[in-house]
Protein backbone atom coordinates (compact mmCIF):
# COMPACT_ATOMS: atom_id res chain seq x y z
CA UNK A 1 0.00 0.00 0.00
CA UNK A 2 1.34 3.44 -0.94
CA UNK A 3 2.37 5.40 2.17
CA UNK A 4 1.18 8.62 0.52
CA UNK A 5 -2.38 7.29 0.70
CA UNK A 6 -2.28 6.51 4.45
CA UNK A 7 -2.80 8.95 7.31
CA UNK A 8 -2.15 7.65 10.83
CA UNK A 9 -3.96 9.62 13.54
CA UNK A 10 -3.60 9.26 17.30
CA UNK A 11 -6.60 10.77 19.14
CA UNK A 12 -5.55 12.12 22.51
CA UNK A 13 -7.30 14.02 25.31
CA UNK A 14 -7.00 14.45 29.07
CA UNK A 15 -10.39 13.01 30.02
CA UNK A 16 -9.31 9.67 31.54
CA UNK A 17 -10.56 9.19 35.10
CA UNK A 18 -8.67 6.07 36.20
CA UNK A 19 -5.33 7.61 35.19
CA UNK A 20 -5.60 11.41 35.13
CA UNK A 21 -3.57 13.22 32.46
CA UNK A 22 -2.79 9.84 30.90
CA UNK A 23 -1.36 11.01 27.54
CA UNK A 24 1.23 13.13 29.36
CA UNK A 25 2.22 10.44 31.88
CA UNK A 26 6.00 10.20 32.01
CA UNK A 27 7.58 7.01 30.69
CA UNK A 28 11.37 7.11 30.63
CA UNK A 29 11.43 10.89 30.38
CA UNK A 30 8.88 11.15 27.54
CA UNK A 31 5.10 11.57 27.62
CA UNK A 32 3.18 8.40 26.76
CA UNK A 33 1.62 9.97 23.67
CA UNK A 34 5.12 10.65 22.32
CA UNK A 35 6.03 6.96 22.70
CA UNK A 36 2.93 6.02 20.70
CA UNK A 37 3.73 8.63 18.04
CA UNK A 38 7.29 7.29 17.73
CA UNK A 39 6.03 3.72 17.27
CA UNK A 40 3.69 4.89 14.53
CA UNK A 41 6.49 6.78 12.77
CA UNK A 42 8.71 3.69 12.98
CA UNK A 43 6.05 1.65 11.18
CA UNK A 44 6.62 3.88 8.10
CA UNK A 45 3.12 3.28 6.73
CA UNK A 46 2.18 6.92 6.19
CA UNK A 47 2.00 10.41 7.64
CA UNK A 48 1.50 10.45 11.43
CA UNK A 49 -0.19 13.12 13.56
CA UNK A 50 -1.77 13.44 17.00
CA UNK A 51 -5.36 14.75 17.06
CA UNK A 52 -6.15 16.52 20.32
CA UNK A 53 -8.27 19.17 21.95
CA UNK A 54 -5.56 20.02 24.49
CA UNK A 55 -2.83 22.59 23.76
CA UNK A 56 -0.55 20.94 26.33
CA UNK A 57 -0.66 17.63 24.42
CA UNK A 58 -0.04 19.39 21.11
CA UNK A 59 2.94 21.20 22.63
CA UNK A 60 4.43 17.96 23.98
CA UNK A 61 4.17 16.31 20.56
CA UNK A 62 5.66 19.33 18.81
CA UNK A 63 8.55 19.41 21.30
CA UNK A 64 9.36 15.83 20.30
CA UNK A 65 9.40 16.79 16.63
CA UNK A 66 5.93 15.44 15.87
CA UNK A 67 2.84 16.85 14.20
CA UNK A 68 -0.34 17.65 16.11
CA UNK A 69 -3.67 19.06 15.01
CA UNK A 70 -6.21 20.77 17.25
CA UNK A 71 -9.76 19.40 17.10
CA UNK A 72 -13.04 20.22 18.81
CA UNK A 73 -13.67 19.35 22.46
CA UNK A 74 -17.11 17.93 21.69
CA UNK A 75 -16.14 14.58 20.12
CA UNK A 76 -17.80 11.53 21.68
CA UNK A 77 -15.10 9.09 20.61
CA UNK A 78 -11.74 8.82 18.89
CA UNK A 79 -13.21 7.96 15.51
CA UNK A 80 -15.15 11.21 15.24
CA UNK A 81 -12.05 13.12 16.37
CA UNK A 82 -9.88 11.56 13.66
CA UNK A 83 -12.55 12.24 11.04
CA UNK A 84 -12.27 15.96 11.81
CA UNK A 85 -8.47 15.73 11.91
CA UNK A 86 -8.35 13.99 8.53
CA UNK A 87 -10.37 16.77 6.94
CA UNK A 88 -8.12 19.42 8.51
CA UNK A 89 -4.85 17.76 7.52
CA UNK A 90 -5.92 16.40 4.13
CA UNK A 91 -8.66 18.65 2.75
CA UNK A 92 -7.86 17.49 -0.80
CA UNK A 93 -8.64 13.93 0.32
CA UNK A 94 -5.46 12.43 -1.12
CA UNK A 95 -5.36 9.85 1.68
CA UNK A 96 -7.67 6.89 1.08
CA UNK A 97 -6.88 5.09 4.35
CA UNK A 98 -7.21 6.66 7.81
CA UNK A 99 -5.67 4.74 10.71
CA UNK A 100 -6.96 5.30 14.23
CA UNK A 101 -4.27 4.36 16.76
CA UNK A 102 -5.22 4.60 20.42
CA UNK A 103 -2.84 6.81 22.38
CA UNK A 104 -2.50 4.43 25.34
CA UNK A 105 -0.50 1.72 23.53
CA UNK A 106 3.13 2.78 24.14
CA UNK A 107 4.52 -0.72 23.53
CA UNK A 108 2.76 -1.48 20.25
CA UNK A 109 5.04 -3.07 17.67
CA UNK A 110 5.44 -1.16 14.40
CA UNK A 111 4.88 -4.46 12.58
CA UNK A 112 1.41 -4.71 14.10
CA UNK A 113 0.50 -1.36 12.54
CA UNK A 114 1.65 -2.62 9.16
CA UNK A 115 -0.42 -5.80 9.64
CA UNK A 116 -3.54 -3.72 10.30
CA UNK A 117 -3.51 -2.50 6.71
CA UNK A 118 -3.37 -5.95 5.14
CA UNK A 119 -7.12 -6.82 5.22
CA UNK A 120 -7.85 -3.73 3.13
CA UNK A 121 -6.27 -5.46 0.14
CA UNK A 122 -9.73 -7.06 -0.09
CA UNK A 123 -12.03 -4.42 -1.60
CA UNK A 124 -15.06 -5.78 0.29
CA UNK A 125 -13.52 -4.86 3.66
CA UNK A 126 -14.60 -1.48 5.09
CA UNK A 127 -12.51 -1.42 8.26
CA UNK A 128 -9.45 -3.42 9.33
CA UNK A 129 -8.15 -4.04 12.83
CA UNK A 130 -5.84 -6.42 14.71
CA UNK A 131 -6.01 -8.98 17.50
CA UNK A 132 -3.81 -11.60 19.13
CA UNK A 133 -4.51 -14.93 20.80
CA UNK A 134 -5.06 -14.40 24.51
CA UNK A 135 -2.33 -15.99 26.63
CA UNK A 136 -2.96 -14.62 30.14
CA UNK A 137 -5.83 -16.53 31.85
CA UNK A 138 -6.82 -13.50 33.92
CA UNK A 139 -7.77 -11.60 30.76
CA UNK A 140 -10.66 -13.99 30.05
CA UNK A 141 -13.04 -12.32 32.49
CA UNK A 142 -11.43 -8.87 32.52
CA UNK A 143 -13.98 -6.38 31.19
CA UNK A 144 -11.16 -4.04 30.16
CA UNK A 145 -9.98 -6.65 27.65
CA UNK A 146 -12.13 -6.64 24.53
CA UNK A 147 -12.67 -10.03 22.87
CA UNK A 148 -13.95 -10.85 19.44
CA UNK A 149 -15.72 -13.67 17.69
CA UNK A 150 -14.93 -14.09 14.02
CA UNK A 151 -14.86 -16.52 11.16
CA UNK A 152 -11.67 -17.39 9.31
CA UNK A 153 -11.47 -15.97 5.78
CA UNK A 154 -7.75 -16.47 5.14
CA UNK A 155 -4.59 -17.55 6.93
CA UNK A 156 -4.16 -15.21 9.90
CA UNK A 157 -7.31 -13.23 9.13
CA UNK A 158 -10.85 -13.26 10.53
CA UNK A 159 -14.04 -11.54 9.53
CA UNK A 160 -15.37 -10.01 12.75
CA UNK A 161 -18.84 -11.14 13.79
CA UNK A 162 -19.00 -9.53 17.23
CA UNK A 163 -16.90 -7.74 19.86
CA UNK A 164 -17.59 -7.97 23.58
CA UNK A 165 -16.17 -7.38 27.02
CA UNK A 166 -17.44 -10.87 27.87
CA UNK A 167 -15.40 -14.01 27.03
CA UNK A 168 -16.59 -14.95 23.52
CA UNK A 169 -17.03 -17.37 21.90
CA UNK A 170 -17.78 -20.06 24.49
CA UNK A 171 -16.48 -23.60 24.19
CA UNK A 172 -12.98 -24.91 23.46
CA UNK A 173 -10.60 -22.95 21.28
CA UNK A 174 -8.63 -19.71 21.36
CA UNK A 175 -9.92 -16.38 22.62
CA UNK A 176 -8.77 -13.28 20.79
CA UNK A 177 -7.67 -10.09 22.51
CA UNK A 178 -8.70 -7.13 20.36
CA UNK A 179 -6.09 -4.39 19.98
CA UNK A 180 -7.20 -0.79 19.60
CA UNK A 181 -6.04 0.03 16.08
CA UNK A 182 -8.39 0.56 13.12
CA UNK A 183 -7.66 1.23 9.47
CA UNK A 184 -10.69 2.80 7.80
CA UNK A 185 -11.35 3.35 4.16
CA UNK A 186 -12.05 7.06 4.12
CA UNK A 187 -15.58 6.58 2.84
CA UNK A 188 -16.23 4.03 5.61
CA UNK A 189 -15.03 6.48 8.27
CA UNK A 190 -17.34 9.17 6.90
CA UNK A 191 -20.25 6.74 6.94
CA UNK A 192 -19.45 5.58 10.46
CA UNK A 193 -19.29 9.03 12.03
CA UNK A 194 -22.58 10.00 10.36
CA UNK A 195 -24.38 7.11 12.07
CA UNK A 196 -26.04 7.55 15.48
CA UNK A 197 -24.72 5.46 18.39
CA UNK A 198 -26.18 1.96 18.12
CA UNK A 199 -27.91 -0.10 20.84
CA UNK A 200 -25.13 -2.68 21.15
CA UNK A 201 -22.45 -0.01 21.06
CA UNK A 202 -24.08 1.69 24.03
CA UNK A 203 -24.67 -1.58 25.89
CA UNK A 204 -21.12 -2.91 25.49
CA UNK A 205 -19.41 0.51 25.41
CA UNK A 206 -17.60 -0.52 22.21
CA UNK A 207 -17.75 1.92 19.32
CA UNK A 208 -16.88 -0.68 16.64
CA UNK A 209 -20.26 -2.35 17.19
CA UNK A 210 -21.90 0.66 15.54
CA UNK A 211 -20.18 -0.32 12.28
CA UNK A 212 -21.17 -3.99 12.57
CA UNK A 213 -24.79 -3.13 13.36
CA UNK A 214 -24.85 -0.96 10.24
CA UNK A 215 -23.70 -3.90 8.10
CA UNK A 216 -20.13 -2.70 7.61
CA UNK A 217 -17.43 -5.34 7.23
CA UNK A 218 -14.55 -5.44 9.72
CA UNK A 219 -11.71 -7.88 9.10
CA UNK A 220 -9.06 -8.70 11.68
CA UNK A 221 -5.38 -9.49 11.10
CA UNK A 222 -3.95 -11.80 13.76
CA UNK A 223 -0.64 -10.58 15.18
CA UNK A 224 1.81 -12.26 17.55
CA UNK A 225 2.01 -9.83 20.47
CA UNK A 226 -0.51 -8.00 22.64
CA UNK A 227 0.70 -4.47 23.45
CA UNK A 228 0.14 -3.14 26.93
CA UNK A 229 -2.88 -0.87 27.10
CA UNK A 230 -2.30 1.71 29.84
CA UNK A 231 -5.49 2.44 31.79
CA UNK A 232 -4.43 2.43 35.45
CA UNK A 233 -1.45 3.47 37.60
CA UNK A 234 -0.42 -0.21 37.76
CA UNK A 235 -0.44 -0.41 33.95
CA UNK A 236 1.72 2.71 33.83
CA UNK A 237 4.31 1.10 36.10
CA UNK A 238 4.35 -2.00 33.87
CA UNK A 239 4.88 0.18 30.80
CA UNK A 240 7.75 1.99 32.50
CA UNK A 241 9.39 -1.32 33.34
CA UNK A 242 8.89 -2.73 29.86
CA UNK A 243 10.26 0.33 28.05
CA UNK A 244 13.23 0.59 30.42
CA UNK A 245 14.54 -2.77 29.24
CA UNK A 246 17.43 -2.60 26.76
Amino acid sequence: MNAASVLVLIPSRLGATRLPRKPLADIGGKPMVVHVWRRAVAAAIGRVAVATDTPEIAAAVAAAGGEAVMTAESHANGSSRIAEAADLLDPARRCDIIVNLQGDLPTIEPGALKACLSPLADPTVDIATIAAVMTRPEERDDENVVKLAGTSVAEGRLRALYFSRAPIPSGPGPLYHHIGVYAYRRAALARYVALPPSPLELRERLEQLRALEAGMRIDVAIVDAIPLGVDTPADLERARAMLARP
